[in-house]
């Protein structure tokens, strides 16, 4: 089946199945649990299959209940909330073999000019173009790629500063990163596609914020990480397939829960994303 990018895009091509009904892929993997952004993107794409194509998604509040089984579909059942004037809501229950796995809630917004503006500037940091994709800076230290490494080969991922190996290296370090990313390939110029793409890759690096200071993002892992909510919202169009600046940061991590927030800034330094996650860790046995 063609290229990393056009396999994320069957991946969020759901199948409906009846009236507010659809049904999305899980693939198979040796990995315990399906990727939360996955199941994201598929319940993203699912509540704007029942909306207007001229109001775009502008917010997304997301829980994830139980981890989802890989290689067994999932079912999204949609609940339409509200459809007023200039704003629509649905809820998205995503079911597993009878059981509530993710619960999301979005809602879309008809655009309407606006009496002001203002965002915070995006950080200087170097171009994308002077640095080495994720897959080159990993594979020259590590060689053998890890698994989970699948989950990220429709995007192109490149960290703005050097990986970290050593305990030694994180020493001081903030909880801090930020990496430019788009898609390894061109997207259709549909506006909800752009926006799960997005989502999907929302949740690959955002957790990683709270794990900088503690070990290194890549190499052998001692701690578990698995996320519990997410929510994104979208303030300006844009194509995932144009590099965006993925700028995160953790500010704070107790009682095994770690928060993670982030901002996407366009190339021209437009805000166009911002995400707050929450994560789960756990030091894995020995």
């Amino acid at each position: 089946m063609g290229n990393p990018v056009d396999q994320l895009v069957d991946l969020l091509d759901l199948e409906q199945i009846e009236l507010n009904i659809f049904r999305g892929r899980s693939p198979e993997e040796s990995l315990q649990r399906v990727f939360g952004g996955q199941v994201a993107g598929q319940a993203l794409i699912a509540a704007g299959r029942t909306v207007a194509a001229d109001r775009p998604v502008h917010s997304l509040h997301a829980y994830f209940l139980r981890p989802g089984i890989p290689g067994v579909p999932i079912v999204y059942q949609v609940d339409r909330i509200r459809d007023g004037r200039s704003f629509t809501t649905r809820r998205v229950l995503g079911v597993q073999q009878g059981r509530t796995i993710f619960a999301l809630t979005a809602d879309f917004h008809l655009p309407e000019e606006s009496p002001f503006e203002h965002q915070l500037a995006m950080p200087e940091v170097p171009d994308p173009e002077s640095l080495p994709t994720a897959l080159e800076e990993v594979g020259s230290v590590l060689g053998e790629l890890p698994p989970f490494i699948s989950r990220r080969q429709p995007f192109d991922i490149r960290y703005v500063d050097r990986l970290r190996w050593t305990q030694e290296e994180l020493k001081g370090v903030e909880p801090r990163s930020a990496v430019w990313l788009r898609t390894n390939g061109a997207l259709s110029d549909d506006p909800l596609v752009h926006a799960c793409a997005v989502t999907y890759a929302s949740d690959m690096t955002l957790l990683d914020a709270v794990r900088i200071p503690v070990e290194p993002l890549w190499g052998k892992r001692h701690f578990d990480m698995a996320s519990l909510d997410h929510a994104m919202w979208f303030h300006r169009p844009f194509r995932a397939d144009d590099w965006l600046l993925y700028q995160q940061e953790s500010p704070v991590a107790v009682g095994g829960r770690g928060l993670a927030r982030g901002q996407l800034f366009d190339r021209q330094g437009q805000l166009v994303v911002s995400v707050m996650q929450e994560g789960l860790f756990r030091r894995i046995a020995e």
